[in-house]
Order: structure tokens, then sequence, then C-alpha cells
């Protein structure tokens, strides 16, 4: 596919500041250090786009960048490491519960995990949210170039019956190398596209002019 034009649209502390133009939206979820910021910037092909933190858990906001005129992919804040008081943990837990839920243009979440690593409890909590809401999702394996070959097909294998058993798809990508990632661009696309479809064909049909 031809190289996406990403731009930074808003950052929002509160479901009022969500986009509201209708355009298909991807999410990305995964532990705060799981490297969300840089597969989007390796998405994007800037180091500019997402802010990479040397400490781990500092989005606190869904972060939302747009796509030409196709879609948003939404950075959602990440768990299981933030270094904050229980309340503000609990604040943006519910901002990303209140964008999961009945987010109408949602056409798939990336659902990042970290392939040197065996599924911790938060990624277990995380997957049976998805399945519980019925949300399709993509399993992102990153930083694969720090496993060789034999090591990551391994690991893509316990996922596909683990975390990625009813994914759409499961990609072993690496934000330093750009492996993986045109592959995961292709999978977002084709989502987004059928979301347009799907948000197209829901729109009422234009009213019949009166004849006076």
């Amino acid at each position: 596919m031809r190289k996406p034009e990403v731009t930074f649209s808003v950052s929002a502390g509160s479901a009022a500041q969500f986009p509201r133009d209708g355009l298909p939206e991807v999410a990305f979820l995964g532990r705060s250090n799981v490297g969300k910021s840089s597969l989007l910037n390796a998405l994007a092909g800037t180091r500019q786009l997402a802010h990479v933190s040397s400490t781990p858990g500092r989005t606190r906001t869904v972060n939302f960048f747009r796509v030409g005129n196709e879609m948003y992919l939404s950075d959602l804040p990440g768990y299981g490491y933030a270094k904050v008081s229980h309340g503000v943990r609990e604040g943006f837990e519910q901002l990303v519960t209140s964008y999961l839920v009945d987010r109408a243009p949602l056409a798939l979440c990336v659902f990042l995990v970290d392939a040197r690593h065996d599924p911790m409890e938060g990624d277990q909590l995380l997957h049976a949210f998805l399945l519980e809401q019925d949300l399709p999702y993509v399993v992102a394996a990153t930083k694969s170039d720090k496993l060789g070959r034999g090591a990551v097909a391994q690991r893509l294998r316990a996922l596909e019956k683990g975390l990625a058993r009813e994914a759409a798809a499961v990609v072993a990508v690496s934000a330093e190398t750009k492996a993986g990632v045109p592959e995961l661009w292709r999978v977002i696309a084709e989502a987004a596209a059928r979301k347009r479809e799907d948000m197209k064909d829901a729109r009422p049909a234009a009213r019949p002019a009166r004849v006076s």
C-alpha cells in the first residue's frame, strides 16, 4: 500500500473530546512498556509522531492520529507499569473503557504484546475484555528483532493458541527494523475500509422530495 500521511489530531482527556467526524478508528492497546509509541512512529515512517518516553506509563489521554481522510489511529493509555496514584490510574482506566465500549467508529484493536515474554496478567485481562465486548482485534508481537527467527515463529504459534486465537491476525513487528510493519498496515487498512462500508450502509436513506 502507499505510504500514508499520518498527523497528530487531538489528545482527549474525556469522551467529549473524541473525534466526531465519523472516520474509522483503530485503537492501539497494551502494556505501558510494550512499545506502542515506537510502533506508531514506525507505521507513520517518522520518529516525531508519538512521543517515546524513557519512563513508561506517561500517557494518560487517548491520543488520536489522523491518516489522511481514511481513519484515525488512537493511542490508548497503557497498563501494568504506570507509577501513579490509585485514583489517577482509575481515572485513565475509565477513559479507556469509555472509549472502547460502544464506540461506533472503532474498526479494530491492535493488541500489542512483547514478543520476548509470556503474556502477563494485564494481557490476559485485556484479552478477556476484548472477547466480552466482542471487539475485533489483531495481535502485534513487538520487539521481534530481539529474537531469532525460530524463537519468533515459536512465539507466534503460542500466541495463536492463546491471546490471538480469536484474532483477525497475529503479526511479529519491529519498530527498529520495520519488519512486519507493511503487513500490519494492510490489516489495519482492510479493517478501516470495511468499517467505512458498514457505516455507509448504516446511514438512513435520504427521504424522497415532496411533490407539491
